[in-house]
């Protein structure tokens, strides 16, 4: 491409964005809402799957042992829990430290506990953290099987409904943040038929004379480009602060939940609605203008 080409489409640009100075801004206006809200749910999504990790990473088997199982042969078993495939790491609990952890939970109700006298009910144990969550069915079936294991529970049912719901999340998360921007390269298109239509008769000229199809839809591609770009800028802008406001709100009242720094993860968001922004006007453009190039 020509300089003094790449220079008319430069110029091309502006001037239409300042030709319908007010219809741009409203359409930079309206891509950066359209943006923003896209961002938001991006956000929203990761941060979801950033919960939904965590829960997955804290899934347990507790392994409860035989009572006549020796501390000796407990080692043993210990050893072949590990070498389990899919097993990331295995605790042994014994009962003493088990007894005190319930009558923790107890609280002021552990003098429930006085008519057990030294009697400890609860048997040694292990406790088997895996690789993968999905796995924990059938690693639990695996350690049931073996000698000198009394049971090994992982909550079934709670378990199962997780990751049904995790599964949920991810792919409802995903599905609307394509229909948002799908609804942003509506909105783009849209902006830019209106700017077409107003130059349809130039653009049937400029076919008469000759111009290619391409040398046409340039101006229209860089200024949907434009426009993606000065929405992105003004979304990611908004972006940061919302979500620097938002997290300090709930690191000041819900501190436990897992949410995902601000840096660099802004960053990266910041990068995507940007480039989603362009490229999202680039095609919007291109679709606008199909039309009037085949008259």
């Amino acid at each position: 491409m020509k300089i003094s080409t790449l220079e008319y489409f430069i110029r091309e640009v502006f001037n239409s964005l300042k030709r319908n100075n007010w219809m741009s801004v409203a359409s930079i206006g309206t891509v950066a809402v359209s943006l923003f809200i896209f961002g938001m749910f991006l956000m929203l999504v990761m941060n979801m799957n950033k919960m939904v990790e965590s829960l997955e990473s804290q899934v347990q088997i507790k392994v409860y042992l035989e009572e006549d199982f020796s501390r000796d042969d407990a080692r043993d078993l210990e050893v072949d829990l590990k070498k389990m495939q899919g097993v990331e790491s295995v605790t042994f609990v014994p009962k003493e430290e088990a007894m005190e952890k319930f009558k923790e939970r107890l609280g002021d109700q552990k003098t429930l506990l006085e008519a057990l006298d030294e009697t400890n009910p609860l048997p040694d144990s292990f406790e088997v953290t895996l690789v993968q969550p999905e796995m924990v069915k059938t690693a639990a079936e695996n350690i049931e099987r073996l000698e000198g294991v009394e049971m090994a529970k992982y909550g079934q049912d709670v378990m199962e409904h997780l990751f049904d719901i995790t599964r949920l999340i991810r792919i409802f998360g995903f599905a609307l943040m394509f229909v948002l921007a799908l609804a942003t390269l509506f909105i783009i298109a849209n902006t830019i038929r209106l700017t077409v239509f107003a130059r349809r008769k130039e653009i049937a000229i400029m076919k008469y004379v000759g111009a290619t199809d391409w040398f046409i839809r340039w101006p229209f591609v860089l200024e949907g480009m434009v426009m993606g770009l000065l929405g992105s800028l003004v979304a990611s802008v908004i972006l940061r602060f919302s979500y620097a406001g938002i997290t300090a709100k709930i690191y000041n009242t819900l501190a436990f939940l897992p949410l995902i720094p601000e840096y660099p993860f802004l960053n990266y968001v910041t990068l995507v609605v940007i480039i989603g922004g362009m490229v999202m006007g680039a095609i919007g453009s291109a679709v606008s203008i199909k039309r009037f190039l085949k008259v």
